[in-house]
């Protein structure tokens, strides 16, 4: 027996196209999939200060009643399982790291600290508004 090789098929040509796409953005970039909020990250919270009552609870359970103003002192009343808790500036609440920032007879305004997928600390505002019976 003696073995037969076939021959090599013809290779076939095919035209040229020219690639005038280099100043587009490329597909394949890793700067198209990371976040744009990575320039806002913070540093973490202070976990050795002593915590407030209010932080024992998430945000959506406590809820604004009312306002005191005394002066220039201006105070919310928050309510939390049929308990009164007056709030300053400055003061903490919430599961988020969360401090009052802003007080108004309306709503009382939060700047939480959150930790994203990548392990960055990312504020994030938040607000109670005015809860009316």
């Amino acid at each position: 027996m003696t073995g037969g090789i076939r021959p090599l098929p013809e290779m076939k040509t095919f035209p040229s196209v020219a690639y005038d796409a280099e100043s587009s953005v490329d597909p394949f970039s890793t700067s198209r999939i990371e976040p744009a909020a990575r320039a806002q990250t913070v540093g973490g919270p202070d976990l050795n200060r002593r915590r407030e009552p209010l932080e024992a609870y998430p945000l959506e359970s406590l809820s604004m009643v009312g306002v005191l103003m005394q002066g220039e002192i201006v105070q919310a009343l928050i309510s939390v399982d049929k308990v009164l808790h007056q709030v300053r500036v400055g003061n903490y609440m919430g599961l988020d790291h969360g401090v009052v920032t802003g007080i108004t007879e309306t709503e009382v305004t939060l700047k939480e600290l959150v930790e994203d997928i990548n392990g960055d600390w990312v504020e994030r505002t938040s607000s109670l508004l005015l809860q009316e019976q």
